[in-house]
């Protein structure tokens, strides 16, 4: 049996692979002892990375990035999954969704596969004995491996469809009622549907989510690199729960469908703290609803890293001196205007002075900066808001938008 290419890979044990996803800044030292004492009291067996996922602590790319270089295994990504169904005889699809495998493709006389744990010596043995080839290992990441398995294997089956099984047939018929859309959107069928939506989206970096209505089905799309891609998406008749519960995660009216509306969810998911800006329009079959992904811990407050040169650099710095004066930012939607306002905030963010910000809505929490939230609803308005700002002697102030 190999682990890998080169030979079996030595055993790496849980406070080890713990310690390397703290080195590599995925995970704090406070998680990570929390988890193995719990883990020690229980005498849970659960191998620490899928423990860690679970709970929401770590993602899982972070995952087989480390096992990955703890086994000195090749990763692979989904553009390196085949395209058809590999040894679909031999290997069942419950067998490769249980545990997270794929086969790739066959090379020196090898059958190589992706796991999500390359560790696994028994899914490794029972694919050789399956296969009748020896194994060469790869790692992947699991929700990607589970997708292509899906796609491959399923002949229908889907995590969505398990999710959707708990719905019953009454209850995808429901009436356009309020109280029957507020208990519909907190059952758990509902809640997991919207949360693998998001949970998809954090795994293949979407920066937007799109949730469309049509006359006969619900579209929802994920913004990857800057193109919209299709992803899974529940029946039309889940439609009004899936918007419901999305619109009571950000706060905002869900007896309200002829206005648009806008608001917030804060969540964390797979070791990320998201802010997720929503936006929903009414349609002519019911409201379209985008979700902004903005990770906090990746937003890079540094104009380097936003790829000024250094020339422009040096101008705006000069700029962000002056005691007195007004600067601009345009420029198109997803462009950076807000990143770069933060970032001239950071600079600007001392002891000495005292920053406000008014922002509809608020994108990121900066701390030590004022930030308030636009709330037409009650007048709060951006007008309204810097009058009152100018009486609270500041230094900086930043508006969100000029109307």
């Amino acid at each position: 049996m190999n682990l890998s290419s080169e030979g079996t890979s030595p055993v790496v044990d849980a406070q080890a692979f713990g310690e390397a996803l703290v080195a590599a800044g995925c995970l704090s030292e406070n998680d990570l002892s929390r988890v193995i004492q719990m883990r020690e009291s229980s005498g849970d067996d659960t191998p620490i990375a899928s423990l860690l996922i679970r709970l929401g602590l770590v993602s899982e790319t972070d995952i087989a990035t480390q096992l990955s270089s703890l086994y000195e295994i090749p990763l692979v990504s989904s553009r390196e999954f085949p395209s058809d169904a590999f040894l679909r005889d031999q290997i069942s699809y419950r067998f490769l969704k249980e545990n997270h495998v794929l086969p790739l493709f066959e090379e020196d006389g090898k059958l190589v596969i992706a796991m999500a744990d390359p560790q696994d010596s028994f899914t490794v043995t029972a694919i050789e004995e399956a296969s009748g080839q020896p194994v060469a290992c790869r790692v992947g990441v699991a929700t990607e491996l589970d997708n292509a398995v899906e796609r491959l294997y399923g002949e229908g089956h889907s995590k969505m469809g398990d999710i959707l099984a708990g719905v019953d047939a009454d209850e995808q018929a429901l009436e356009q009622d309020i109280e029957q859309l507020k208990d519909m959107a907190s059952e758990a069928p509902v809640i997991r549907l919207v949360n693998l939506i998001i949970q998809r989206a954090v795994e293949a970096r979407a920066s937007d989510i799109h949730i469309e209505p049509f006359e006969n089905w619900l579209k929802v799309r994920y913004r990857i690199d800057g193109v919209l891609k299709d992803g899974e998406a529940p029946p039309v008749n889940m439609s009004p729960a899936v918007i419901s519960r999305i619109k009571i995660m950000a706060k905002l009216n869900i007896a309200e469908r002829r206005l648009p509306q806008d608001g917030r969810i804060e969540m964390r998911l797979q070791g990320k703290d998201l802010d997720i800006r929503v936006s929903t329009v009414p349609t002519m079959h019911g409201e379209s609803v985008v979700l902004r992904l903005l990770d906090r811990e990746t937003v890079a407050l540094d104009f380097d890293s936003l790829g000024f040169d250094e020339e422009l650099k040096a101008q705006l710095n000069s700029i962000l001196t002056i005691p007195h004066g007004m600067l601009i930012v345009t420029g198109p939607t997803g462009s950076g205007k807000t990143t770069t306002l933060y970032t001239a905030l950071s600079q600007l963010n001392t002891e000495q002075s005292k920053l406000i910000t008014v922002e509809d809505p608020v994108e990121y929490q900066l701390e030590g900066i004022n930030q308030i939230q636009v709330k037409s609803s009650i007048g709060l308005t951006f007008a309204s808001a810097l009058r009152s700002i100018v009486r609270q002697d500041p230094d900086v102030i930043m508006v969100g938008e000029m109307r």
